[in-house]
């Protein structure tokens, strides 16, 4: 590893523990400042028993002692207890819930990116031409949709109408249609992200010379063209699988996956303040660190890329 490169990804590893900082901070005090308080129910509790629930989740102390205990015990990824689900602790509930997001979320990442590199390189090659048109309608149809638009038009056709699939995500294939839901977005943009860098690159006038040295097609296209285009969709990739991943919480809601995205609005609904911190701050720092993963895969990707 190169000093220059060494020095850049300190860089990132600085700038990205910053980040995390600050929002662990706006999360604590934003939480802080909502009027009420988390024990509120239909039938509100008496001011002894108020005073009480204060006092056992610390909430009776003054706020910067709370931020500082917080903060400490953030750093040993110890998000306190839940409020609501009485005898559990917030970080084993997010890691047990992570377990089936991760897994759904990445499923659908890795199709996402295979495919879209697929479909965008077979768009490119046979550009104007039918094939082209028809998955360059496809992909723009499927851009103007989100996730969860997708979710409930495929929970219609594969569960009520056709009985394909369960809309249970515990179920045996349970996870088909959420993947479905999840991966279609992002794989539409990366076809589109692929199709015009590999338009770009195969106009290029070392593609030119390795064709009039005889190479074959395909080592043409997947040895020398796709790795140069391939370097916007790297820059999309590591947004794109924090963002399937955090993205999912509303279509593991409505898929019914058990997923941390149902631990998430569970915890709004019920006003389960540290729960809403402790997810809050997890998914805000997924997508800190798989930026920083990006940027230092450019260098990898592109030896080329000035990292200074």
């Amino acid at each position: 590893m190169s000093s220059k490169l060494a020095l850049y990804i300190c860089k990132r590893l600085v700038l990205a523990v910053i980040t995390i900082f600050l929002i662990i901070t706006i999360t604590f005090f934003a939480m802080h400042s909502i009027p009420g308080n988390p024990f509120l129910k239909e039938k509100a509790p008496s001011a002894a028993v108020t005073a009480a629930l204060e006092a056992k989740y610390g909430l009776d102390k003054p706020l910067s002692q709370q931020y500082t205990t917080y903060l400490k015990d953030v750093l040993k990824f110890d998000f306190g207890p839940s409020i609501k689900q009485r005898g559990r602790n917030v970080s084993t509930i997010i890691m047990n819930g992570f377990k089936v997001s991760a897994k759904l979320g990445g499923t659908a990442a890795g199709s996402a990116i295979v495919l879209g590199l697929i479909f965008g390189s077979i768009a490119a090659v046979f550009h104007n031409k039918v094939i082209d048109k028809v998955i360059m309608f496809i992909s723009t149809a499927m851009v103007a949709m989100p996730s969860f638009i997708i979710a409930t038009l495929v929970l219609l056709i594969f569960c009520v109408n056709l009985k394909l699939f369960p809309a249970n995500g515990n179920e045996p294939g349970g996870l088909v249609l959420p993947i479905i839901s999840l991966a279609l977005y992002p794989m539409s943009y990366i076809i589109r992200l692929t199709r015009s860098s590999m338009l770009d690159v195969l106009g290029q006038d070392y593609i030119r010379t390795a064709r009039a040295k005889g190479v074959k097609p395909p080592k043409v296209l997947f040895k020398h063209a796709l790795r140069n285009a391939v370097i916007p969709v790297v820059t999309y990739a590591g947004p794109m699988i924090a963002y399937i991943i955090t993205g999912s919480l509303v279509v593991e809601k409505i898929l019914a996956v058990p997923g941390l995205g149902k631990e998430f609005i569970s915890s709004i609904v019920n006003r389960d303040y540290t729960m809403i911190m402790g997810t809050t701050i997890f998914l805000a720092a997924l997508i800190v660190i798989m930026m920083l993963i990006t940027d230092i895969l450019y260098k990898v990707f592109d030896p080329r890329i000035d990292l200074s």
